[in-house]
């Protein structure tokens, strides 16, 4: 490992403590180091507050001068709820910076290092570059596509049950595994189940972790139709604590809307797909347009299929518990008609395993473009 991939691994650490907490703006670490020592730390707390490189450089002081300066992601040139990074660097005189990826932002990509070479400073870009699009990918993605990078999350049997045939679904997987799901809700900027799985299971859909006072609630969004949501079910009556979105269509009732919304729930009347249900494709646009990086996909066997189906789910992430469910009528993780031909199959590459107690976590990306192999 060199010297600049040493400092940017650390500057790495440092953007990661900003996950769940910094959206719609990317998690950013920076370090300025003088000779061998670190002399300033700071990461992106939230946004509308001081970026990393104002923070590393605030703590600095007078030694960032001659120095260099990592950050994960390019220096901002633009004034948007803070001053621009460029400007606090060239007023440091900060000798050199090591960024590990272009921002993928318009209004940024490629300006913040044009004008921190024009002002004499050097600059290199692509140190773990990898690394830095994939802590930000959620962010990386939005650029790209203007919507949110959605995951669906499974937890199944090693049959691919994600219940018994009468609906017991409590519980498939280990406590390790239900841990990290919730560390892994707390990263996300929304979580989505459909209106089956409130009815059958009235979850509460927030995260819970033990010793953790102060926890980032993602916006919690309903797949409602018809608005069928008990207005006595654990999602209703705690909408003035977490924000909730209910996604339904016009032929809801307004009486029940304005119900909800009186109760503290956001409800949104989206269009329709040719079955009468919520566009999901119109629904992950509205995501975008308010600033929803990443959803959380934690549906039952319809709604999951229904989101492959309209080509919004980008990753998976499968916990998979050494049990065998066994059962015709045992639903599986994906519904729909599924397909006729097994060329036909939706590539995925895979990312990665994990041992998780007794589970193992499969982590992988669906490969939309990619071409698949045929026997003819």
């Amino acid at each position: 490992m060199t010297r600049d991939e040493s400092f940017m691994r650390q500057a790495l650490r440092l953007a990661a403590r900003g996950r769940g907490k910094t959206s719609p703006n990317p998690m950013v670490g920076a370090l300025v180091v003088r000779g061998k020592e670190v002399v300033g730390r700071g990461y992106h707390p939230r946004a509308g507050e001081p970026h990393a490189e104002v923070l590393a450089l605030r703590e600095a002081g007078e030694k960032s001068r001659g120095a260099t300066l990592y950050v994960n992601l390019e220096p901002c040139d633009h004034y948007g709820r803070t001053p621009p990074c460029t400007e606090a660097i060239l007023q440091s005189r900060i000798r050199r910076v090591v960024c590990g990826v272009k921002d993928p932002n318009p209004l940024v990509s490629g300006k913040g290092i044009d004008r921190l070479r024009r002002h004499g400073v050097q600059v290199e870009v692509g140190v773990l570059e990898e690394e830095c699009r994939r802590l930000n990918a959620p962010f990386f993605h939005f650029m790209a596509t203007g919507r949110p990078l959605l995951v669906l999350k499974g937890a199944l049997s090693l049959d691919g049950k994600i219940a018994t045939r009468t609906g017991d679904s409590r519980w498939v997987t280990s406590a390790i595994s239900r841990r990290e799901v919730h560390r892994l809700r707390a990263s996300m900027d929304a979580l989505m189940v459909g209106i089956g799985t409130v009815l059958k299971d009235d979850p509460l859909l927030t995260v819970r972790l033990p010793g953790k006072k102060r926890i980032h609630q993602p916006l919690r969004v309903i797949v409602d139709s018809r608005l069928r949501i008990p207005l006595h079910s654990q999602i209703v009556k705690t909408a003035g604590e977490v924000p909730t979105l209910v996604a339904a269509t016009a032929s809801a009732s307004t009486r029940k809307m304005k119900r909800l919304m009186e109760m503290g729930l956001e409800v949104s009347t989206l269009p329709q797909d040719p079955e009468g249900r919520v566009d999901l494709s119109a629904l992950m646009k509205k995501l975008g347009e308010r600033g929803v990086l990443s959803v959380l996909l934690e549906g039952g066997t319809r709604l999951n299929g229904s989101a492959l189906e309209a080509g919004i789910v980008d990753r998976i992430l499968l916990f998979i518990a050494p049990k065998i469910i066994g059962g015709e009528k045992a639903p599986g993780l994906i519904g729909g008609e599924g397909i006729d031909r097994m060329k036909e199959a939706l590539p995925v590459k895979f990312v990665r395993l994990r041992r998780l107690g007794p589970d193992i976590l499969v982590e992988g990306e669906i490969q939309r473009k990619s071409s698949v192999d045929s026997d003819e």
